[in-house]
């Protein structure tokens, strides 16, 4: 029997840290600041990828759980 838990599927090679994306969720652009392991703290669900976004302008951070539904930034 396998107990070894699924790998999460590989991160795109545009989603890094310092890379700029759209959240569609929050309908607004962000700098990656980190990716790694976060908890939910209501749930306290752990999602190994999450990525940690802060406003390219400050503002209030905030943590999107499924890298796979950002999108790459448009360049400037």
């Amino acid at each position: 029997m396998n107990t070894r838990s699924p790998s999460p599927p590989s991160l795109p090679e545009w989603l890094h840290e310092g890379a700029r994306v759209f959240d569609p969720g929050t309908d607004r652009e962000a700098i990656v600041q980190f990716i790694g392991e976060w908890e939910d703290p209501n749930t306290r669900r752990r999602y190994r990828r999450a990525v940690f976004l802060r406003p390219e302008r400050g503002g209030r951070e905030w943590v999107v759980e499924n890298p796979g539904v950002l999108r790459e930034a448009p360049g400037r």
